[in-house]
C-alpha cells in the first residue's frame, strides 16, 4: 500500500530529513527523501563479547561510531544536494532527527549532542522523537493503515497501542522485563552471547513444546515467571531446544492475545508490528493467523525497519518538522524513561478521530452470533451460549489447557460473584470437554457503547466486593461489563468474562484488576480520568481496604516499562 498522507499542514520546505539512532545498542544513522519516500540507513551496531549490553561499553561504541554513520549519511545527502542542483553553501538537509528516549542515558546523550551539533551546524530544525512511536509510525506509514492497534516487540519493551484524542494509549504493556531482554536472561544463563532472540528461535526448531508459565492479565503480561521458569528447566537436564520451543510457543503467544483482546476492546481491523523481536518468524506466524481467524489485516515491516535503525526516526522527524513539532537546542534534553503516550500526536492534527469501537452485542436479535477476543458467542433468545474456540496460532496443548481452565474459571467466579450480590448472569451449562458455557443473557449493551460516570462507579463498587471476597475479574474491560438500562430503577451493571480470574488476596492483584479497567477506559473514552476517578471514588467507599489497593494502584501506574 502506500504510504500515509503528510499531516495537515506540511511544509513543502522539509524534504530531506536526517535522523540518527542510538537508544541501546545500534548506533544508526539515515537520510529519509520525502518526495520519494526513499530511506538510506547506515548501521553500526554494539556487539558485546559475552553477556547482554553494558551501559558504559555501549556508550563507549556511540561516542565512536555515531560520529562515523553520520558523517556516512551526511556525504550521502550531499551528493544528492549536488545532483539536485543545491547550492553548496545549501544544507544538505532540511531537518536532524534524534531519538530522544527511551533507552540508556549514556547512549542516548552521545546521540543528542551529535544532532544538536549537525542542526546548529546547517542551521536547521531539531526534532525529538519517541523511539516506541518510531517503532509503530513507520508500520502505520508503509501500511497505509488509518488506526491500527500496535504491537511493540522490542528488547527493553513490549506494548500494546492504540490512538486517540491526540496520544497513542498503551492498553497493555510488560509489568517487569522487556520480551528481548527477557530472553536474553535465559541464554545468558545457558552462556550465549547478546543478542539471544535469534539463537532462541534457531533452537526452537528443532525442540519440542515444554509446558511454560503463562501470565496474562487483562492486556498485561508479565515474564519474569516465565523466565525463572525455563532456567529451571535447563538446569533440570531438559534440552536447550525444547526450553526455546516452550519459550517461544509460550511468549509469542501471550503477545498474539493481547495484540487480539487489544483488537476486540478498540473494534479496530487492522494490527501493525514493531520492534527487533518482531523479525522473529514465529511470532509473524502467529500473528497471522490470529488476524486471519479473525478477519483482521496485518502489517510486519520490513526487517530493516524491525530492529533498531535512524530510518523510522527519519521519517516520523520529517512528519514532526512539516506540522511545525520542533526543538530550541536548550529544551532538547534527552528522556530515558520517555513514554509513548507521553507524546502529543502533533503530525495526526485535522485527521478525523478513529471511529469508536462498535460493540458487538447491542441490539443484538435473538439469534445471533458474535466473535470476541478469545470466543464465539452466539445469542439464542434469552440465552447466551459462549464457546472457546481453538485457537490455531497456539500450541495445540498450550491451547487446549487454556480453554479448558478459562472455561472452569469463568463458569465458577461467574456464579461466586452473584452469590456475593455482584450482578452477573446465571450459569445456566458447563461443557469443559468443548470448552463452552451457556448464560442467562443480560444488558442491552456493552458499558463502551454507553460510558457514564455512575456506570464505572458501579464497575468500582463491584471489583471492591469481588476483591473482598478474595478473587479478582482478571479482564474487567468495558467490554467485559454489561449495562441494562430502563429497568425502572436506573442502570443495572453486570460484570461478565471473568475467564482470567482467580482467587488471591493480595493487594497487588486487586489493584491490577483496577489498573485494566483504567487502560481499557484510556483506549475507549473520551474522559477516561473521569470516569476512573468515579470508579476509584466508589472502590475507596465499599472496599473494607481500598485505600490500600488504590495506594498500591498508583505504584503498579509506575512500575510499567518506562515510568
Amino acid at each position: 500500500m502506500a504510504p500515509t498522507s503528510s499531516p495537515a499542514g506540511a511544509s513543502d520546505d522539509i524534504q530531506r530529513v536526517l535522523g540518527i539512532e542510538g537508544t541501546a545498542w545500534a548506533a544508526s544513522a539515515a537520510v529519509y527523501e520525502v518526495e520519494s519516500d526513499e530511506v538510506s540507513i547506515e548501521s553500526d551496531p554494539y556487539q558485546p563479547e559475552s553477556g547482554g549490553i553494558h551501559p558504559r561499553e555501549a556508550a563507549e561504541h556511540m561516542s565512536e561510531a555515531v560520529p562515523s554513520v553520520v558523517e556516512t549519511m551526511l556525504e550521502a545527502a550531499g551528493e544528492r544536494a549536488a545532483e539536485e542542483g543545491r547550492d553548496p553553501e545549501d544544507a544538505p538537509i532540511d531537518a536532524v532527527a534524534f531519538s530522544r528516549g527511551p533507552g540508556l542515558g549514556p547512549c542516548l546523550r552521545i546521540v543528542g549532542t551529535a544532532a544538536r551539533a549537525v542542526a546548529q551546524r546547517f542551521d536547521v530544525p531539531l526534532v525529538g522523537v519517541n523511539h516506541m512511536v518510531a517503532h509503530l509510525e513507520i508500520g502505520r506509514h508503509y501500511s497505509g493503515f488509518d488506526a491500527p492497534v500496535c504491537l511493540n516487540a522490542s528488547g527493553a519493551n513490549a506494548h500494546v497501542l492504540a490512538y486517540r484524542n491526540g496520544r497513542y494509549r498503551v492498553l497493555g504493556e510488560t509489568m517487569d522485563t522487556g520480551v528481548g531482554n527477557a530472553l536474553d536472561k535465559f541464554t545468558r544463563h545457558v552462556g550465549w552471547s547478546h543478542p539471544g532472540g535469534p539463537k532462541v528461535e534457531n533452537h526452537a526448531k528443532s525442540g519440542e513444546y515444554v509446558d511454560l508459565p503463562y501470565v496474562v492479565k487483562g492486556m498485561d503480561f508479565s515474564f519474569s515467571g516465565i523466565m525463572s521458569a525455563a532456567k529451571e528447566e535447563y538446569d533440570s537436564g531438559t534440552p536447550v531446544e525444547d526450553v526455546c520451543r516452550g519459550l517461544e510457543e509460550t511468549v509469542f503467544a501471550m503477545l498474539t492475545e493481547v495484540s487480539e483482546r487489544a483488537l476486540s476492546l478498540t473494534g479496530r481491523e487492522a494490527l501493525v508490528l514493531g520492534g527487533g523481536v518482531g523479525q522473529n518468524e514465529r511470532l509473524q506466524g502467529m500473528l497471522r493467523e490470529m488476524c486471519a481467524q479473525r478477519g483482521a489485516d496485518l502489517h510486519v515491516p520490513e526487517d530493516r525497519f524491525l530492529r533498531d535503525n535512524a530510518g523510522m526516526i527519519a521519517v516520523l522527524g520529517a512528519k514532526m518538522a512539516a506540522g511545525g513539532d520542533t526543538l530550541a537546542i536548550e529544551e532538547s534534553a534527552i528522556d530515558a524513561d520517555f513514554r509513548p503516550d507521553e507524546v502529543p500526536v502533533t503530525w495526526r492534527a485535522g485527521e478525523p478521530e478513529p471511529a469508536p469501537a462498535a460493540s458487538t452485542r447491542v441490539e443484538v436479535g435473538d439469534a445471533a452470533q458474535q466473535q470476541g477476543a478469545e470466543a464465539t458467542v452466539s445469542i439464542e433468545g434469552d440465552r447466551v451460549v459462549k464457546r472457546r474456540v481453538p485457537r490455531s496460532y497456539r500450541h495445540p496443548a498450550l491451547d487446549e489447557r487454556l480453554r479448558r481452565e478459562r472455561t472452569r474459571v469463568e463458569a465458577r467466579l461467574t456464579s461466586e460473584a452473584r452469590r456475593r450480590g455482584v450482578p452477573t448472569p446465571l450459569v445456566l451449562d458447563v461443557d469443559t470437554a468443548e470448552s463452552t458455557i451457556t448464560f442467562q443473557r443480560v444488558g442491552d449493551r456493552d458499558l463502551d457503547a454507553g460510558l457514564t460516570a455512575e456506570r464505572a462507579r458501579a464497575v468500582g463498587r463491584h471489583l471492591a466486593t469481588i476483591h473482598d471476597a478474595g478473587f479478582v475479574h482478571g479482564d474487567p474491560t468495558t467490554r467485559n461489563v454489561r449495562v441494562a438500562s430502563d429497568t425502572g430503577d436506573g442502570d443495572r451493571v453486570f460484570l461478565i468474562d471473568f475467564g482470567l480470574g482467580y482467587h488471591t488476596g493480595h493487594e497487588e492483584d486487586h489493584a491490577m484488576d483496577l489498573h485494566v479497567f483504567a487502560q481499557s477506559l484510556a483506549g475507549t473514552a473520551d474522559d477516561a480520568d473521569r470516569l476512573q476517578a468515579a470508579a476509584e471514588d466508589a472502590y475507596r467507599a465499599t472496599s473494607d481496604r481500598g485505600d490500600i489497593v488504590l495506594d498500591r494502584l498508583r505504584a503498579v501506574e509506575g512500575r510499567g516499562r518506562y515510568q
